[in-house]
């Protein structure tokens, strides 16, 4: 089936996501993070394109930009394509790392573009990766207090002060951007699943979950499923088959939220 073709922005504004296949992780230490900043930084020299927001997640990345020189598809073959070569470089794989394209939105209007933004800076917080954020740091929105970083804050500054920024993202309203149905979030953090391998169970790390007794093993599947992670993310993450951590489900308690994701 062809692809749809990308709607276009009148003012070349996006909100981008890059998103690793199969959910999963695309950064495996701040390293990786550093290196992604990096290659982000080099393209924006690149290609003239202004970077309003960005976070990075363990598995995928948000950005908020308008193009330069280059339309978005040739900024983001340039950021994929330099990172995917690093990243599989350094951790000895080969292959695919990001998932198919990157999902965009295009951003028409000052509403949207600060909707866009504090969705974005917030995205840490509602995964629990942190409280506030200004506490992560691997997002744009110290950028705006202390402007020496990727982000460029002359555009939103001037719709408001660094105060009403503030409040605006302690509001905390719950913004929806890029039509993200509930099988796009993590309930629960992949750190939190590693945490509980490793505090309760003894895992030094998430593939050592198939060498435990068969007792153990079963113990710790159906704790991360009772405590919100997902069919998928938990064999993603330990490398447990789909089919077998399906049969643990009858320990989780249900969440009508999230009911269908047992047969995604």
């Amino acid at each position: 089936m062809p692809r749809s073709a990308r709607k276009q922005s009148d003012w070349g504004m996006y909100h981008a996501m890059l998103r690793g296949i199969n959910r999963q992780r695309i950064f495996e230490d701040d390293e990786d993070r550093r290196l992604f900043l990096n290659i982000l930084a080099d393209t924006k020299e690149k290609t003239g394109f202004r970077l309003f927001a960005w976070c990075l997640m363990p598995n995928h990345v948000h950005l908020l930009l308008q193009e330069g020189k280059e339309p978005i598809g040739q900024i983001f073959r340039l950021i994929g394509t330099k990172y995917v070569y690093w990243y599989n470089r350094r951790h000895g794989r080969t292959g695919h790392l990001f998932q198919d394209r990157f999902r965009s939105e295009t951003v028409e209007d000052d509403a949207g573009f600060v909707t866009v933004i504090r969705y974005i800076h917030m995205n840490p917080v509602k995964a629990g990766l942190s409280d506030t954020p200004e506490e992560y740091p691997w997002c744009s929105y110290r950028d705006y207090f202390d402007p020496n970083g990727l982000t460029d804050p002359s555009m939103i500054l001037g719709m408001m002060d660094r105060d009403t920024f503030y409040r605006f993202h302690a509001e905390n309203a719950p913004d929806r951007c890029m039509d993200m149905d509930e099988k796009d979030r993590t309930r629960l953090p992949d750190e939190k699943v590693l945490e509980i391998l490793r505090d309760e169970f003894g895992c030094s790390d998430a593939s050592e979950l198939a060498l435990l007794p068969e007792a153990k093993r079963a113990a710790a599947l159906g704790r991360l499923l009772k405590d919100g992670g997902s069919i998928r993310q938990v064999s993603r993450l330990t490398g447990v088959s789909v089919g077998i951590v399906r049969k643990y489900t009858q320990h989780r308690e249900p969440s009508p939220v999230f009911e269908n994701e047992a047969e995604e």
